[in-house]
């Protein structure tokens, strides 16, 4: 595993095709910060590639953000890791998003268990 600080906070390589996405208390993501993330995942993750986001922090998305995000065709998975209903609400809102429909996405209490799942999706 290689861990990459970036602007927002940081990115944990756990595979050639996971990682895990940890953005920093307060931050408030804009669209400045979704073109880093984006450019990050395609420069150092294998497509098509699978998220564990952990919502350990509080942070905000701007609305124009919130839209574009989850965007990347290359993204297989995402499972969502939250220890709080705020980060519960907040995943579901951005799941309800016309432009995320369609993603493969899954909320998880428990990181294991939500690697568990990623992997399962290897095989």
């Amino acid at each position: 595993m290689k861990n990459y600080k970036l602007s927002f906070g940081e990115i944990i390589i756990i595979d050639e095709n996971l990682a895990e996405v940890i953005v920093n208390e307060g931050v408030v993501m804009n669209d400045i910060m979704v073109d880093e993330y984006h450019d990050f995942l395609l420069s150092y993750l294998k497509a098509p590639f699978s998220l564990l986001i952990n919502k350990k922090h509080s942070y905000a998305m701007t609305f124009s953000a919130q839209k574009t995000i989850a965007t990347l065709k290359e993204i297989k998975a995402m499972a969502v890791l939250f220890s709080s209903v705020g980060g519960l609400m907040s995943t579901e809102t951005l799941m309800n998003l016309g432009e995320n429909k369609d993603l493969n996405i899954r909320l998880f209490q428990k990181r294991e268990d939500a690697l568990n799942w990623l992997n399962s999706l290897e095989s």
